[in-house]
């Protein structure tokens, strides 16, 4: 079995998402900002739908991750990372700001969040 991917969206780690807000916002064009949580916002261009999200840290695991994995079945792709004997940094579970998501270890050490919005559950 293999997770259907839906969507990746880069984390990059900034030290003030209000500081690096113009260069991402303005400069390239990422002016829409669909969520501030304070340590992570995404950005979007409203003319390609280009993604980006900031982040200073994260607030609720114990890592990093380097990239956002939008799946179509969050538990099925956590019983997989399960089956295949990867690493479960965060575990599977309801985050207060509307997502499931754990994180997993690549073999080559890159942390990845995957997450499914509730609604779309």
């Amino acid at each position: 079995m293999h997770v259907r991917v839906v969507e990746i969206i880069a984390d990059l780690r900034v030290a003030d998402i209000d500081a690096a807000r113009d260069f991402y916002a303005g400069y390239l064009g990422l002016g829409t900002e669909e969520f501030h949580l304070g340590w992570v916002a995404r950005y979007t261009s409203a003319e390609t739908g280009a993604r980006l999200q900031l982040v200073t840290r994260d607030a609720a695991a114990p890592e990093d991750p380097v990239v956002t994995v939008k799946v179509d079945d969050v538990d099925a792709a956590h019983e997989e990372a399960l089956r295949r004997g990867y690493e479960i940094v965060h575990p599977l579970q309801d985050e207060p700001w509307g997502v499931r998501r754990f994180l997993v270890r690549a073999p080559d050490g890159n942390v990845l969040n995957v997450v499914q919005h509730r609604e779309d559950r």
